[in-house]
């Protein structure tokens, strides 16, 4: 269900948040088990949360904007009295003392918490097939991956687990998810959203952002999450627009790049192909001017990726030594042994890898030939983009090199799951908004997503794109079996 229909529900009486949370609950009791995108539920805190915005209907008193909507956080934001566990050993009892400012101001903006979701370890992967809290399935087919690192996110959307979810995207891991789940997953400028509260994979790729039902709800949860934050140095002191605002507006006269190299590598799937180019057609339809873009090095930025966030990650996780919090060995005989044990056990074995490629890419004599190089074609993919946007108002490309794959398929080759990420990272090493919104399915069922990329704090833009594709192509209204 969409914000639309829940808030009119509310407002006219038809129900009250008390029942709408109660139904939602007996649907996770009902579904979750089949999908395990939620890791637990939070039914105190929801039916208190609940309870104030009823009594401020009986009153007759003035409603916070997303009163009585009820939304899942993904388990890597700090959520207060709530364990927050990256989905890993390491972390697996650990309760935030403080809130995340993103949650925060959810909740202070009249949401409900409905519980924490799953994800792949740290946000490391693209399947949540790491998580030490077991595999979620893709609703659409549950022998599939929903994606990840936001799975759980995303598939308790698809599978109307909440009206909204709020997942995090170092190199894709909101996008991707929503293309496998055939919802709309928004990544929103670098600093539009403070991360304070996000525990930390890679801080300079890492962004907070929505996935939802539709385009609208997107741009309304983005709206309120937005703004400054004196916790989060790297948070935009820049003035929040009104998203709404601007939904409806023509595209006539938009112009739209096509990224000639995303059409043209040889991993993109034929139907995944055809299904975008349907939707370049649509837009062009529309009145949009499609314009064909270089952007030489966008099929660098995996390579690049695979340098910079791993690096990050080694240092981020470097504070996880069984001392202060998290996972500790019993079976250390000193200092030295007990911190080593204890992050062997405590991580598993793709974060390990991580965390080795990133040590050995920082390394003495290694970090000009490996950390540094990769920064500096950051810059350029960056100049390509810098480029691109003096020709086209927005960018467009698969979300996706492929739909959902089968679990398991991937588990024991690790590059080629990291390539299901070919297409969403750049944006995240640019620093730009994307968006995935669905636009097909293949001939088994399963969703596509199309991307569109916008300079940078010009959500406006790609949301605008989105929402009149999204009302021309109606893929919305298809739904998982759930």
């Amino acid at each position: 269900m969409n914000f639309k229909f829940l808030r009119n529900e509310i407002i006219s009486g038809n129900t009250s948040v008390k029942e709408i949370v109660n139904d939602y609950f007996s649907k996770i009791e009902e579904i979750n088990p089949k999908i395990n995108a939620y890791i637990c539920t939070t039914k105190d805190l929801a039916k208190s949360q609940a309870y104030k915005i009823d009594k401020l209907i009986q009153n007759e008193e003035q409603l916070p904007p997303l009163a009585g909507l009820p939304i899942a956080i993904k388990d890597n934001i700090c959520t207060k009295g709530i364990v927050t566990s990256c989905s890993s050993k390491m972390l697996k009892n650990f309760v935030a003392p403080y809130e995340s400012t993103a949650s925060s101001k959810l909740w202070s903006s009249g949401g409900i918490c409905l519980g924490k979701t799953n994800l792949d370890e740290f946000a490391m992967g693209s399947s949540t097939e790491t998580s030490v809290f077991g595999v979620t399935s893709n609703p659409w087919d549950i022998n599939r991956v929903p994606g990840g690192s936001s799975g759980g996110s995303a598939a308790s959307v698809a599978a109307g687990l909440c009206a909204a979810a709020i997942g995090s995207d170092t190199g894709g891991s909101i996008r991707q998810p929503a293309s496998f789940c055939g919802v709309v997953g928004l990544k929103p400028t670098y600093g539009r959203i403070s991360r304070w509260g996000l525990i930390a994979f890679a801080s300079s790729l890492d962004q907070i952002g929505p996935i939802t039902n539709t385009v609208s709800d997107a741009a309304e949860i983005l709206y309120y999450m937005s703004g400054k934050d004196p916790y989060d140095s790297t948070c935009l002191d820049r003035p929040v627009p009104n998203y709404l605002e601007d939904l409806n507006k023509p595209i006539k006269d938009l112009k739209i790049g096509i990224i000639k190299e995303c059409f043209d590598h040889p991993g993109l799937n034929s139907e995944v192909k055809e299904s975008v180019l349907s939707g370049v057609e649509r837009y062009r339809n529309l009145g949009a001017q499609i314009i064909d873009i270089d952007c030489p090095r966008f099929n660098d930025g995996i390579a690049t990726y695979y340098v910079i966030a791993p690096s990050e990650a080694s240092a981020n996780l470097a504070r996880y030594d069984g001392v202060k919090y998290g996972y500790r060995s019993d079976s250390g005989s000193n200092f030295l042994d007990m911190t080593s044990k204890s992050r062997a056990q405590g991580f598993g074995d793709e974060v390990q890898r991580r965390i080795l490629i990133g040590t050995y890419a920082l390394s003495a004599g290694y970090s000009d030939e490996y950390y540094k190089k990769a920064q500096r074609v950051r810059t350029l993919i960056r100049k390509d983009f810098d480029n691109a946007f003096e020709k086209v108002d927005i960018l467009l490309t698969p979300t996706c090199p492929t739909t959902a794959f089968l679990k398991g398929d991937f588990l024991n080759d690790p590059l080629s799951m990291y390539l299901s990420d070919l297409l969403t990272v750049p944006a995240n090493l640019a620093g730009l908004p994307a968006i995935s919104v669905p636009c097909g399915f293949d001939k088994k069922g399963l969703p596509i997503g199309l991307q569109l990329i916008g300079n940078v704090l010009e959500e406006h833009r790609i949301l605008n794109a989105a929402h009149i594709f999204e009302i021309d192509a109606k893929v919305i209204e298809n739904k998982p079996f759930f």
